[in-house]
């Protein structure tokens, strides 16, 4: 397993434990970096690429599960729980909340491979998937505030007819903002300018006041 564009954060107390899983790591060619605390961790500038968190539960200041569940992770790389202490009530706790996986000291070494694997997988979608919204949220800053108007009304399966009397424009009017929303948004179809709006998390049945509020804080 060959990972030089990937990078795996090891947190925990115990030296020997850090020291064990960055030489198995690096051995595979997996470029690594470890930490005896939370603390440690957040205090190092990350490069800006895929990864994961190995993290132990128990740690000095801060525990593992509490760090989980107090940063917003998708500031951080999908993380693989370790412990020497594990038990089904804390693995639930933390694999609902979106851990890879728990594994109990000792562990195998095929399945903390396996499980390091999947976290890249999991950050290389999330990575792209953030693109995609950060470029569509470009294109959506471009729509003027009547397109802005229009968009949830086309996605929301509204004739034109039906929209342009929400709006009290004429169909014409309408149909030329519908152009124009498509052009803007680089959508071929209205399929796909669903799935933008999917992206975006806009509401195709929020009322036009509500969504003039929308338009304002994104602007």
């Amino acid at each position: 397993m060959k990972e030089d564009d990937c990078i795996v954060y090891v947190v925990d107390d115990d030296e020997r434990m850090r020291v064990a899983i960055c030489d198995l790591l690096e051995a595979k060619g997996i470029n690594t970096h470890a930490f005896g605390s939370i603390v440690e961790y957040t205090a190092f500038s990350r490069p800006d690429l895929p990864g994961c968190l190995i993290l132990d539960i128990e740690l000095p200041m801060i525990s593992g599960l509490e760090f989980q569940m107090q940063v917003d992770q998708d500031a951080h790389p999908p993380i693989v729980f370790i412990t020497g202490y594990g038990d089904i009530p804390t693995t639930v706790k933390a694999i609902k909340r979106g851990a890879v996986n728990f594994l109990t000291k000792p562990f195998e070494q095929l399945e903390l491979l396996d499980s390091i694997n999947s976290a890249f997988e999991q950050d290389r979608l999330k990575r792209r998937d953030a693109a995609t919204v950060a470029v569509l949220k470009e294109r959506l800053a471009t729509l003027t505030p009547r397109e802005r108007d229009v968009l949830p009304l086309i996605v929301g399966g509204l004739l034109n007819k039906q929209a342009a009397a929400q709006l009290g424009i004429s169909e014409v009017t309408l149909q030329i903002h519908r152009s124009r929303v498509m052009h803007k948004m680089q959508a071929s179809s209205v399929a796909e300018l669903v799935r933008m709006s999917e992206k975006l998390k806009l509401s195709s049945d929020t009322p036009v006041d509500a969504r003039q509020n929308q338009r304002r804080s994104l602007s």
